[in-house]
């Protein structure tokens, strides 16, 4: 997987944090924030003019979704900025670092071409670990705390033509996170699943970012999804594409199934479909 992306930002101290490490005082210093940074990003198809000088800041160690409307470049978005496609013009930054200097990697809406089908499961798990060289003990390891904490009974020996749709994705969602991503990257990773496997997907994805605090950015055509899973929910507009508004979610996590129907939920989906029905009639 290619690999990089961030930019160098001042450390988020502020006069009462700056006086305590003056004084010694190691507590009063919050820590400091890192981020993704997108500067003068461009990108055009032909004639048609997709991303013209976009400009986005997220913080790292969130979990983001990407939303808009239909043709406004979602995918294309993150496929630039995880190194997959070039870029026109722009600057992509993680904390400092490029692309190619940051761990990245990406789970892809189509899970049945993504998986090596003459290799089982397990082996589809251990490939990217081989290719870095790690000790089979290790893989092993590593491998087993992942299946263990995503919690969805695979048969490992079994290759992914013979899985169900949500064991392939999951499947795919672990070999992602194998390589122990500073970023990891999900373009619809759900949009084939039926809606019980997705519920429980939503879960499973939300429990491994609680647990490690991988950075994951999603794109979603599913407002609802992109509401539940996000800290922050990226508005876009239609071509060429902006921010239109960044929705902040202060929900508690785990958000289950329960928490869709709750009045805090409701009212940030609301917040979030006002923006983008005017996005989507301009």
């Amino acid at each position: 997987m290619n690999e990089g992306l961030l930019e160098t930002i001042p450390d988020q101290t502020d006069e009462a944090a700056t006086s305590g490490l003056i004084s010694g005082s190691k507590s009063a210093v919050r820590q400091r924030v890192r981020y993704l940074t997108i500067k003068g990003l461009a990108k055009s198809f032909d004639d048609t003019v997709v991303y013209d000088d976009f400009d986005l800041t997220l913080p790292l160690g969130s979990f983001t979704s990407i939303f808009g409307p239909n043709g406004c470049g979602k995918s294309t978005l993150i496929n630039m900025i995880s190194g997959l496609m070039p870029m026109n013009a722009g600057e992509v930054l993680y904390d400092g670092q490029t692309i190619r200097e940051t761990r990245i990697s990406y789970v892809f809406q189509n899970y049945r071409e993504a998986l090596f089908p003459w290799l089982r499961a397990i082996d589809n798990l251990h490939y990217p670990l081989r290719l870095m060289g790690v000790a089979k003990k290790d893989r092993i390891t590593r491998i087993d705390q992942l299946i263990e904490d995503f919690g969805i009974k695979i048969d490992l020996n079994a290759y992914p033509y013979n899985l169900s749709g949500g064991q392939q994705q999951a499947i795919s969602i672990i070999r992602a996170l194998v390589r122990d991503p500073e970023v990891l990257f999900l373009d619809e990773p759900f949009s084939a699943l039926d809606y019980e496997m997705t519920l429980l997907m939503r879960e499973k994805l939300q429990a491994i970012f609680t647990k490690t605090g991988t950075t994951m950015v999603l794109v979603s055509h599913d407002l609802e999804e992109a509401v539940q899973m996000a800290d922050k929910v990226v508005l876009l507009t239609r071509r060429p594409t902006r921010v239109a508004e960044i929705v902040d979610n202060p929900l508690v996590r785990p958000r289950d199934a329960t928490s869709l129907v709750s009045p805090e939920f409701v009212a940030l989906r609301s917040q979030c479909l006002e923006i983008f029905q005017r996005e989507a009639k301009i």
